[in-house]
């Protein structure tokens, strides 16, 4: 599976590194009459300045111009990229609309069709998350907000692109019912992000508050109930990819771009809770809501609140993005999992490289580990997990799972004997440990699933999607419900993360997305459980 609104040169070039992440040829050329190409061999820039007074010495101002025409190259390269990526999502939605690709039960021969464009869609998707991901220029976010429409390899900024929504051909297999909305209902939204937020976490200590990750290069914590943010994590030099707590201290580790994990120590006060608005709204569910502005999610980011620059700890161990972290049982060692294809183990007090897990043929997805044993699984885009177990201080054992026909995005824990993976090939599935051959149960959908999550006492898995939706499952792969979505309520690009908090009674389950915002949800557990 996770960096920002823009990306530099350096975020555009770990981009090209990724072996599936190649640029593909243009047909398409830009004639520009101010371009270096275009001059006789004798004439450079510097002739422009003739008449102006400079100091600089003519060789170094030469360089000087040079470096700036490779500069104005690659921002050309980049806009006829955009304009190439443009066309061909014009030219698919124009098929599709023409094929009249709406609903369900459309003409069996067209089957052919909307897989081609999902994968399609998939893809795309996949290159941008990948973009985001390893971004760690700061420079990048600014030449966003000035450029506009050129923002990063791609050539798509995260307002203008339709596709992080699923555009509006992609829709739901399913319809949200009364029943459902009465069951799962938005408590409240999380604003403050200046760019996509990829995962989220809940303190298991006191004061219990609310932790994102985001591209923008911050993590946040929030006060579950007033929705205020009330403190700012600001020691990444990247996107920050993945956040978890300490199970006993107050002590945060991050993931970021930057090819670093960070582990540093928070304390927060938390505002008193205030009368909230009512937030509910109308049952439009498949209305598409993806002209509403980016903007409009406080794009100022949040106000002025404490923040906390310098990492207790610093793991550097790492030869790419740091994708996600986790501590192991007790929150003395902690696990990282890179694109480098190596998952870490270190040790927290001394920051000490212990093991390097090596063994994944491709890139690093996501990594978890057991809540009470010392487990770890990682996920990787060579279509399977692994499990490692280091409960033997002399044997540390390792399993391939094998079942996914494309990237597993995350792969989690649950309670008992069982580990969950969901993949970009639209499935998810229930293992168990004792039997790894096959899954017990396999939930198909209709869309990519991101970073899942799995309640520890009801054990029901939550499903963020590509395409905007979050889905709730059983263990034996059983629907309970869909989240509801619309014009107002909900998320308007693609969800990144979920994460369950049963012991609150009003906010039980969160979900992040790309549209900048976390969002708090209702779950009626019981009563979902029985209706099954």
């Amino acid at each position: 599976m996770p960096v920002e609104g823009g990306t530099s040169s350096g975020s555009a070039s770990a981009s090209s590194r990724h072996p599936k992440q190649k640029r593909k040829a243009h047909s398409l050329s830009i004639r520009r009459t101010n371009s270096t190409e275009d001059r006789p061999g004798g004439l450079l820039r510097g002739e422009m300045l003739d008449g102006q007074d400079s100091k600089l010495p003519l060789t170094l101002r030469n360089n000087l111009l040079d470096l700036f025409g490779q500069i104005e190259r690659e921002f050309e390269n980049l806009y006829i990229e955009n304009i190439e990526l443009r066309r061909e999502i014009e030219s698919l939605n124009d098929r599709l609309t023409g094929d009249g690709q709406t609903v369900d039960g459309a003409d069996p021969s067209k089957g052919v069709l909307k897989a081609k464009a999902s994968h399609s869609t998939s893809q795309l998707s996949q290159k941008l998350k990948t973009t985001y991901k390893a971004s760690t220029s700061k420079r990048s976010h600014m030449l966003q907000s000035k450029i506009g429409g050129i923002a990063g390899p791609c050539g798509f900024s995260a307002a203008s692109w339709e596709l992080w929504g699923g555009d509006s051909w992609i829709v739901s297999s399913f319809k949200a019912t009364a029943g459902s909305r009465a069951l799962c209902q938005l408590q409240k939204e999380y604003m403050g992000h200046r760019d996509g937020i990829w995962d989220l976490g809940i303190t298991k200590t006191q004061p219990v508050v609310l932790g994102t990750a985001s591209a923008d290069h911050s993590a946040l914590l929030w006060s579950i109930e007033t929705g205020k943010c009330v403190l700012r994590y600001a020691g990444h030099a990247g996107s920050v990819n993945s956040i978890k707590f300490h199970p006993t201290e107050q002590m945060a580790l991050t993931a970021s771009g930057d090819q670093t994990a960070h582990i540093w120590r928070y304390m927060v006060q938390l505002p008193a809770p205030q009368p909230q608005p009512d937030v509910t709204a109308p049952p439009d569910d498949d209305q598409d809501s993806s002209d509403r502005e980016e903007g409009e999610v406080d794009a100022e980011g949040p106000c002025e609140v404490p923040t906390v620059r310098v990492a207790t700890a610093t793991l550097k161990s790492h030869q790419g993005v740091v994708i996600a972290a986790d501590w192991l049982v007790g929150g003395k060692q902690v696990v990282t999992a890179s694109w480098d294809r190596a998952a870490n183990l270190y040790e927290v007090e001394t920051s000490e490289l212990v093991h390097s897990l090596t063994g994944h043929d491709q890139e690093l997805t996501h990594c978890c580990t057991h809540p009470t044993q010392r487990l770890v699984v990682t996920s990787s885009r060579d279509t399977t997990f692994r499990l490692w177990d280091f409960r033997d201080p002399s044997i540390h054992s390792v399993n391939v799972f094998q079942g996914h026909t494309d990237t597993v995005t995350s792969a989690v824990f649950t309670a008992g004997d069982n580990v969950v993976s969901g993949s970009d090939d639209r499935t998810v599935k229930v293992w168990d440990l004792k039997n790894m051959r096959s899954p017990i149960a396999t939930i198909r959908t209709d869309s990519a699933v991101n970073r899942i999550s799995v309640s520890a006492s009801s054990r029901i898995i939550a499903l963020p999607h590509d395409n905007r939706q979050v889905r709730l499952f059983d263990m034996s792969g059983v629907r309970l419900a869909r989240l509801p979505r619309s014009n107002r309520m909900g998320h308007r690009r693609m969800v990144c993360c979920t994460a369950w908090n049963e012991e609150n009674q009003s906010c039980n389950l969160f979900t992040c997305g790309f549209d900048r915002q976390a969002i708090g949800w209702n779950i009626n557990i019981p009563a979902l459980l029985q209706e099954k």
